[in-house]
């Protein structure tokens, strides 16, 4: 392939005509034999025009629904965060979140924020805290939005804890608000620590980088899903060159599976997600829904 037919494909065919269903069947430690849910892993939705217009986002709500999801997880970064001079115009949160709000499932669907739900919102940048403008465009709509919260589900009489963790780089550096470091939202103790140890945990967290901290933590978590990375946006042979982590390559994408200190194995999956960002360019990780099949 040609370097101008690799940009073209890169720039204009896989970040906006490509959308695929990614499968991934897990029988993880601590989740209760028995027990099979489907979850459907919506991440990294960047609304804005041309790349996620609401046409777009209304296909993939379609796609999501046609899965038939038991429970519907949504991942953070709903606002755009592609650079200005490649979107034409910006998706606002009273037209994105009204959409998503038609995502069906039985046991619900729930929201945890990105870092550009933050970063978007000046007015959250300014007075250091939430609600942030997608969080209220979210819950307007009815779809709930956990910021450091759990909540105890019922599938098949069979008990399990969605826990939705606040975003670990949710306020910017910035001298005239009086921060010269990133400080996170971010309380894992107080958002899972409630949860009994005999029941499950699926922990909500945009960036996986919180994973580390699953591993040692006082209570258990079943499974980690997070997005963020976007797989890197450009991937090949399984390794991308740039990935918005600070452990590189090891949460870039997909499954991982890490043993905590007293032998036992904890579960990560972090999703390649659907939009752009910093430049609307992705090869080899195209747009994914993810299906998540525990039993």
């Amino acid at each position: 392939m040609s370097g101008a037919a690799l940009a073209s494909y890169a720039f204009a065919i896989e970040p906006l005509w490509r959308l695929v269903v990614t499968q991934y069947a897990l029988q993880p430690a601590n989740w209760t034999r028995g027990l099979k849910l489907k979850v459907a892993i919506i991440a990294d939705i960047h609304a804005c025009n041309p790349w996620m217009s609401i046409d777009r986002i209304e296909r993939i709500v379609e796609r999501t629904n046609a899965l038939k999801p038991d429970l519907t997880l949504l991942l953070g970064d709903f606002s755009a965060g592609i650079s200005s001079r490649f979107v034409t115009s910006y998706v606002h949160s009273r037209d994105w979140a009204p959409v998503l709000a038609k995502l069906e499932a039985p046991l619900g669907r729930y929201a945890v924020l990105g870092n550009h739900d933050w970063w978007e919102d000046k007015t959250a940048q300014k007075q250091g805290h939430g609600p942030t403008f997608g969080q209220l465009a979210l819950e307007n709509a009815g779809v709930p939005v956990l910021e450091n919260q759990s909540v105890r589900l019922l599938h098949n009489g069979n008990p399990f804890w969605l826990a939705g963790l606040g975003d670990q780089l949710a306020l910017l550096p910035r001298r005239e608000y009086g921060r010269t470091n990133w400080q996170g939202m971010d309380d894992l103790p107080r958002t899972i620590d409630s949860v009994p140890q005999n029941e499950p945990i699926i922990l909500m967290a945009h960036e996986p980088d919180i994973f580390p901290k699953v591993l040692t933590a006082k209570t258990h978590v079943t499974i980690t899903v997070s997005g963020h990375t976007h797989g890197g946006q450009f991937r090949v042979f399984g390794h991308s060159p740039v990935v918005p982590s600070r452990y590189g390559n090891r949460y870039a994408y997909g499954h991982v599976a890490e043993t905590r200190p007293d032998g036992g194995v904890c579960d990560l999956l972090v999703s390649g997600g659907l939009g752009c960002s910093i430049a609307p360019v992705r090869f080899g990780v195209p747009p994914e829904i993810v299906l998540l099949e525990l039993s």
